[in-house]
């Protein structure tokens, strides 16, 4: 049986940057009618002595709603003025208040300089069964100069009025004790009410630096 093979410069890939790729019969190999995904940048908060960072729909032209089903914020080198406090995550679905009802999951993995200690555990008094308190991201964080935070967290679907709101977060901070502590979050805003506002904040003291960047996900 004899083999066909395609010249790599005889593809053309323009029709479809941007896009989910697929072959067909055409000349050139590619399916260019694909639909794809893409992230759409929103808002980016810079930390400056800063309580918390807030995004909350219609202000400040931070979207939040349905045009998105996915949201992404991005943490880079957050700096805190407090040694040893909590990075914490809160939601509001009516009102005014960040008292979402949540039921979380938080595991960690951690490993210091020395090569002295690792550990992956379950970490029972970070989640939350149905509170309405804040979540911890991220604990024990440092505020030396060479200490900092940086992760990401995913929410899904936030405007729906039927389904409960999943989030996934994973964050890696450097602390006072010369660790790297990888902190991995999940669960969900047990609520039917549309979540419009994310409020992000230490356990004490200031986000001094560091930026929170919003994408939308189509």
């Amino acid at each position: 049986m004899a083999l066909n093979k395609l010249k790599f410069n005889s593809l053309n890939v323009t029709p479809t940057a941007g896009k989910t790729v697929g072959f067909n019969s055409d000349a050139d190999g590619l399916e260019a009618t694909l639909s794809g995904g893409a992230m759409t940048f929103i808002k980016k908060l810079t930390a400056s002595s800063s309580s918390d960072l807030t995004f909350v729909n219609g202000a400040s032209d931070v979207v939040l709603d349905s045009t998105y089903k996915e949201y992404i914020f991005m943490f880079n080198n957050l700096h805190y003025s407090n040694d040893a406090c909590n990075f914490q995550v809160n939601f509001r679905d009516g009102g005014s208040s960040y008292d979402a009802t949540k039921t979380t999951t938080f595991f960690r993995a951690q490993h210091d300089e020395a090569d002295g200690t690792t550990d992956l555990s379950y970490q029972t008094s970070r989640d939350t069964a149905q509170g309405t308190g804040v979540q911890a991201l991220a604990e024990n964080i440092g505020n030396g100069n060479d200490e900092s935070l940086s992760g990401t967290l995913h929410l899904f679907n936030p405007s729906s009025s039927t389904f409960v709101k999943h989030f996934i977060s994973r964050f890696n901070i450097s602390n006072s004790a010369n660790y790297t502590v990888d902190n991995y979050v999940a669960g969900y805003g047990n609520t039917t009410s549309a979540v419009d506002a994310v409020q992000f904040k230490m356990s004490s003291g200031n986000i001094d630096a560091g930026t929170i960047t919003l994408y939308g996900i189509n």
